[in-house]
C-alpha cells in the first residue's frame, strides 16, 4: 500500500441538515497506520442545562473503535441507521477502520460482529481497560490519537494481501460511477461472484451489493439535504438508479422516509429521521 491510500469511505452519513449543537472533526491516521485505518473522528457538544439534542447516522461498512462515556468498544458494521442523543457537555472519539481493515486484528470473519458492539477487552484483554482510562483523561484530541495509535502499533497484525484487494474493490464502489451493479465489479477485478461474496462476508461483514447501495444512498441523502429543491429523480439518475421505483424503495428503507419527504424536512430544518 502507499502512504496515502485512496479513500474507501466518504464523509457522508449524517442524516438531515447538519446540526449546530455538536461538532464533528475528522483526522487522518499516521501514514504507517493508513493501510488499515481510514481516519479518526471526534464528536463534541456542550448543551445548556435541561436541553438535549440528537443526531442520526447511516453507518459506513466499517468497524469503529469507539470511546464513549469512559468505555472503549468495538462497533461492528451497523446495517441500519441509529440515533445518538446527547446532553450536557461531552465527546465521543472513534477510530474508523477501512472496510476489511479490522479483519487482521479480529482474526475471524467480520460477519460475526456485524450489528454488534463488543467491549474492547473481549479482543485485547485487560490492557484495553487502562487505555480507556488514559484516553478519557486526555484533554486534547492529539493525545487521544497518540494513545490509540501507540496501542494499535503494539498489536499491529501481519500484512494481508486480501485487505488490499478489498480496499481496491470498495474504493471502486465508492468512486466509480461506471459501477452500478456487482457484475461490474466481478468483471473489473476478474473475480467470480461467489469469491467476491465470500471475500466481503469475511473481510467487510456485509455484501458488495450492500456496500454499493449504502454509498449511493449516502450521496443521495447528502445532495437532497443540501439542495432541497433538486428533483430527486435527477439525483437518482446521476447515482446510477435508472429504475425510479427501485430508488424510492431503497431510499425509504434506509432513511425512513421518501426522498420527497426527506428533502422537505431538510428544507424546514427538522430532524427528519431517527432510528
Amino acid at each position: 500500500m502507499t502512504d496515502h491510500p485512496v479513500s474507501t469511505t466518504s464523509e457522508y452519513g449524517l442524516l438531515g441538515v447538519r446540526d449546530i449543537d455538536f461538532t464533528l472533526d475528522r483526522y487522518p491516521p499516521a501514514p504507517d497506520l493508513a493501510a488499515l485505518v481510514e481516519r479518526h473522528w471526534l464528536v463534541s457538544w456542550d448543551q445548556p442545562p435541561g436541553r438535549e439534542a440528537s443526531v442520526t447516522l447511516l453507518p459506513h461498512p466499517c468497524v469503529n473503535l469507539v470511546l464513549d462515556g469512559g468505555r472503549l468498544a468495538i462497533s461492528g458494521v451497523g446495517e441500519g441507521r441509529f440515533t445518538y442523543v446527547y446532553r450536557g457537555a461531552g465527546r465521543v472519539f472513534g477510530v474508523k477502520f477501512r472496510p476489511g481493515g479490522f479483519l487482521p486484528f479480529l482474526g475471524s470473519p467480520l460477519s460475526a460482529i456485524t450489528g454488534s458492539v463488543l467491549p474492547a477487552e473481549q479482543l485485547w484483554g485487560p490492557p484495553a481497560g487502562p487505555l480507556a482510562v488514559r484516553m478519557t483523561a486526555a484533554p486534547h484530541v492529539e493525545q487521544l490519537i497518540g494513545l490509540v495509535e501507540e496501542f494499535l502499533r503494539a498489536r499491529w497484525p501481519p500484512h494481508d494481501a486480501q485487505v488490499e484487494l478489498v480496499g481496491q474493490v470498495v474504493a471502486a464502489l465508492l468512486h466509480d460511477r461506471d459501477i452500478s451493479r456487482v457484475e461490474d465489479v466481478t468483471r473489473r477485478f476478474d473475480i467470480t461472484p461467489r469469491t467476491l461474496q465470500r471475500l466481503f462476508a469475511r473481510y467487510v461483514g456485509v455484501s458488495p451489493k450492500w456496500v454499493l447501495r449504502r454509498y449511493r444512498l449516502h450521496e443521495a441523502a447528502a445532495v437532497l439535504a443540501e439542495e432541497q429543491h433538486r428533483p430527486w429523480a435527477e439525483v437518482a439518475s446521476e447515482l446510477g438508479y435508472f429504475d425510479q421505483s427501485h430508488f424510492i424503495r431503497d431510499f425509504t428503507r434506509a432513511i425512513g422516509m421518501t426522498p420527497v419527504a426527506y428533502a422537505q424536512a431538510c428544507r424546514r430544518k427538522d430532524a427528519p429521521v431517527s432510528a
